[in-house]
């Protein structure tokens, strides 16, 4: 099983399930750090508040991919890639091609049309299946069914990030009010579509909570925060009785999602039930 970084994984599940993770790109400035090698979730929020220059993220090459397909393929004919959606970047691409150059491997490309860990639980419920002994194209079928009950719900500190990021997308009607509220938003498709506004972070975590109990029974939970490890506790809490917080996963999101998220932000990335 084959993901990139922006699925922010945390690193014990991926290894409990062999699931391979492609490094992203981080650049500040002319520096370039690969997204959880080089560069840490904790040391690249420090470097988000204290560097002069916005980073900027790009996708892996076709030859890291190719790399990695040809490493599994010593031990499995069958591969599946569960990427960032092309209408959001070109890892998809640079994966397909990557595939295409290795004929010899059946290698399945998804696009999961999600981030963070809405495309992460994609990796996982497909690991997990193929743990079981699910084949290839079950497993393809399996993971296409659960992409439309994928749901990514956060709210930002601020705008600031998303806005210099260019991720600013719909949510750009919530400019006006830049500085006084927490916004809430959604992502969906690789597009930041708002949900409103409230003033201070407690109504944030009430009326995510909220938004959450409204979407009916859940598989599966993650909790994702942006250097704010005490605010996603306090979300685990408040969770409880809509989901069972010791089953709730909790994360903390990389240098692809937290260059547009900025610190402070604080999620929940789930799966509806079918």
């Amino acid at each position: 099983m084959v993901t990139d970084s922006a699925s922010d994984i945390p690193p014990a599940v991926a290894r409990d399930l062999d699931i391979t993770v492609v490094p992203c790109n981080v650049h500040f400035g002319e520096r370039t750090y690969r997204d959880g090698i080089d560069l840490t979730s904790e040391e690249f929020f420090v470097k988000l508040v204290s560097s002069p220059v916005m980073p900027t993220t790009s996708q892996p090459s076709v030859g890291v991919f190719q790399e990695t397909y040809r490493r599994l393929a010593k031990e499995t004919n069958q591969i599946i890639s569960i990427n960032l959606p092309a209408k959001l970047s070109a890892t998809l691409n640079s994966a397909r091609l990557a595939a295409q150059s290795l004929p010899e491997v059946e290698i399945a490309i998804v696009d999961s049309t999600q981030v963070c860990m809405a495309q992460g639980w994609l990796v996982i419920i497909a690991a997990r299946a193929a743990r079981q002994g699910m084949g290839l194209a079950d497993i393809v079928a399996l993971v296409e069914d659960t992409i439309p009950r994928l749901r990514l719900i956060a709210f930002l500190d601020t705008l600031e990030y998303l806005q210099k990021g260019g991720r600013i997308g719909k949510a750009s009607a919530l400019l006006g009010t830049l500085l006084k509220v927490k916004p809430l938003i959604q992502v969906l498709n690789g597009e930041a579509l708002p949900m409103g506004n409230v003033r201070t972070k407690q109504k944030a975590l009430q009326r995510l909570v909220e938004i959450v109990g409204d979407l009916g029974p859940l598989e599966e939970v993650a909790v994702m925060h942006a250097n704010a490890p005490a605010t996603a506790q306090q979300l685990v809490e408040m969770l409880a009785p809509i989901y069972p917080p010791d089953r709730i996963l909790i994360g903390q999101v990389g240098a692809i999602l937290g260059t547009h998220a900025g610190p402070g932000a604080v999620g929940v990335a789930c799966v509806v039930r079918g």
